[in-house]
């Protein structure tokens, strides 16, 4: 059925179920013609309470689309999910890996417990390949930062064994939608401690103009990306965020992965320094001018 067929349907259901019978009504929809998400917002608009999804292609609504349409949508129909998208999209890529039978050769499982499985992928994948895995990872690229994407992932292959999804996240930061800068960092103070709450002074430069944000957060990290979204006025969602070594001792530098959402898209900034709070505040000014320029 069409939505609208699909609607009409269950609307003649609930019209021959009486109103006080605590009958609930439950769809489990074919994706056969690629309508499923549709039809489930359609269910949901005429009254179902609820549908029937999976992580394994079985034909039937999809676990993952059906979670996406409730984030993009949920609030228009009164409706709230209670889900961490985030942490959603990592199971459901676990669970894939675990009932596909090719699962040897397209991924390993990562010792981290709740880390997504890890992509393995090397210099014999295609561009294909690579730019499938790429979507896989919430990314909508254009075909030109495509091509940049995989000329920086050949690069990289061609030192390593494999390519793995942490690697596949810089590749993605460093090359992809490269901008002019709109916002430039010129100072922050940060004051954290376990008997105080962290508090954040952030300053930015935009156009030749110093700008100031001060906010308290749940930790420092939160309070700078607190005290920035006070300084441009906008709140954008923070989809990702992730730190890790990059070289070893004392002085080790560290590398932040900030992944944000705006209209739909994800961007991504990355930063890197030994003052790792300095590093997580660069990746998200990163990722920010790529929103700014976008949305020009």
């Amino acid at each position: 059925m069409t939505p609208v067929e699909f609607g009409d349907f269950l609307k003649a259901i609930q019209a021959a179920a009486p109103q006080t019978s605590g009958v609930q009504l439950n769809v489990e929809l074919s994706d056969a013609l690629h309508m499923a998400s549709a039809c489930a917002a359609q269910a949901i608009a005429c009254g179902a309470a609820g549908v029937k999804t999976t992580v394994n292609p079985m034909g039937i609504a999809s676990l993952e689309d059906f979670a996406a349409f409730l984030k993009a949508r949920g609030a228009d129909l009164g409706l709230e999910a209670g889900a961490r998208f985030t942490e959603l999209t990592r199971t459901v890529r676990q669970l894939e890996w675990m009932l596909s039978p090719k699962k040897e050769s397209a991924v390993i499982q990562t010792a981290d417990t709740g880390a997504m499985a890890n992509i393995c992928l090397d210099i014999n994948d295609p561009i294909g390949e690579v730019i499938k895995v790429v979507n896989q990872l919430g990314y909508d690229l254009s075909e030109e930062d495509n091509a940049r994407v995989y000329e920086a992932f050949k690069r990289v292959a061609e030192k390593k064994s494999f390519v793995g999804t942490k690697e596949l996240e810089a590749i993605v930061a460093s090359s992809a939608l490269q901008v002019p800068s709109t916002y430039h960092l010129d100072s922050y103070v940060i004051n954290s401690g376990n008997i105080i709450t962290a508090t954040a002074n952030v300053s930015l430069e935009k156009d030749g103009r110093k700008m100031r944000g001060m906010s308290i957060g749940d930790g420092p990290i939160d309070a700078a990306f607190l005290a920035i979204e006070q300084i441009i006025g906008h709140h954008y969602e923070l989809d990702d965020f992730q730190i890790q070594s990059i070289t070893e001792g004392r002085e080790a530098m560290g590398s932040a992965l900030v992944k944000l959402r705006s209209g739909g898209r994800l961007y991504s900034g990355n930063g890197i320094s030994t003052d790792i709070i300095g590093a997580s505040i660069r990746a998200y000014i990163n990722a920010l001018n790529k929103i700014v320029y976008e949305e020009g």
